[in-house]
């Protein structure tokens, strides 16, 4: 069988940036020994699930939140301990670790990297002072640039985020603020568009009018200059956020997008497990850390939902994470892990439309990817598409 990924989230931060959907919570204070304890329980649990017909190989592990760079580095290390005991590592396994640039989180980066992290993601977001503030993040322009100086020392591969289509963004303003991020020297960007998401700060405060958002051909160019100015600096896009130096794309993100196995442990953490007869079972476990804790202790595990996913859900998912990437899908693959053929597994009329609109093209390869345009109309396609 393929190589697992491992997804471990921790859900605490500091404070809740206003435009955040992610499952993440502002706790006073956190018992740092018990959601240490029941993670490892967690992971136990899945290892002895996922080795049911022998030892798996493990690919990569992705310490994500949250803020994970806020937990006990000693607990990242006994993860990372037992993940390694429990699976068969590959030679080459990449452990992330998510982290803000405030100063306490860099006072603990070297004892991430002892513990075990080989790369590292820093949640820069912004390098101008007033966008960091309308953000809501907790550091400044100069934390961002000793984070990022501070990371690549520390860590083999550093890889961070930023966020643009800001209101009043210009282009000339965001390809100097770019400029700037790509000097600091990173091997893997990652550039996503500001979105209003439903339940959000910005969303209640973009639903009064309190500001826009670039959109149509502004949020285009903005996305063009983006390509261009990472090409400048030798890294490439793999998908439509995340752009990268040939051999540094994110190992464990792409077995998202191509539809891989993956654990996911912690509140609130889905997952994607094939089991011994072929089923592929879809889990999520509770989302508020407080029940997920107790949850584990009780039961030794927290999942809420599971579900052997039929095979036409199976064809949408990968459908829908595959024509993110530049590389797009193969049919081969999808067949495989849906039990469809391909054809079964998208409207043909619509294919062929958007082929013909110049959207979607063959590659010489045989996988069917979304052209330039088609990736800047990749939400108003899959629609039509995916059956």
């Amino acid at each position: 069988m393929e190589p697992l990924a491992l997804y471990i989230h921790w859900p605490f931060c500091a404070a809740k940036c206003p435009y955040c959907d992610f499952n993440s919570h502002v706790r006073d204070r956190v018992d740092q020994a018990a959601f240490a304890a029941a993670l490892r329980q967690e992971l136990a649990r899945e290892a002895a699930r996922a080795s049911i017909l022998g030892r798996r190989r493990l690919a990569s592990i992705f310490f994500g939140g949250g803020t994970p760079s806020l937990m006990a580095p000693a607990t990242a290390a006994a993860l990372i301990e037992d993940a390694t005991r429990l699976f068969d590592p590959l030679p080459d396994l990449e452990i992330t670790l998510e982290a803000n640039p405030t100063s306490v989180e860099l006072a603990k980066l070297r004892a991430f990297r002892a513990a075990g992290v080989n790369r590292v993601s820093l949640g820069v977001q912004a390098l101008d002072a007033a966008a960091l503030g309308f953000l809501g993040r907790r550091h400044d322009v100069a934390e961002a640039i000793t984070a990022l100086e501070q990371a690549r020392e520390t860590f083999p591969r550093v890889s961070f985020d930023l966020i643009y289509a800001r209101p009043g963004q210009a282009e000339a303003a965001w390809r100097a603020e770019l400029r700037q991020a790509l000097a600091l020297a990173a091997d893997h960007l990652s550039l996503y568009q500001l979105t209003i998401e439903p339940g959000t700060q910005f969303a209640t405060l973009h639903g009064r009018g309190a500001f826009s958002l670039p959109e149509g051909e502004e949020a285009a160019r903005l996305y063009t200059a983006t390509a261009e100015e990472a090409a400048r600096f030798g890294l490439l896009p793999y998908e439509i956020s995340n752009y990268a130096k040939r051999g540094a794309e994110s190992r464990h993100n792409l077995a998202y997008w191509r539809y891989g196995d993956y654990l996911g442990i912690g509140a609130g953490a889905h997952q994607r497990l094939t089991m011994p007869d072929g089923t592929l079972l879809a889990a999520r476990r509770h989302r508020a850390p407080e029940e997920w804790l107790a949850r584990v202790q009780r039961d030794g595990h927290a999942v809420v939902e599971e579900e052997a996913l039929t095979p036409r859900d199976r064809a949408r998912e990968a459908l829908l994470m595959g024509l993110r990437l530049h590389e797009g899908v193969d049919p081969a693959r999808i067949a495989r892990r849906s039990g469809l053929p391909f054809a079964d597994c998208v409207d043909e009329a619509a294919l062929v439309a958007l082929e013909g609109e110049g959207l979607l093209a063959w590659r010489e390869d045989g996988h069917l990817a979304a052209t330039p345009d088609g990736l800047l109309r990749l939400d108003a396609l899959l629609p039509l598409l995916v059956n």
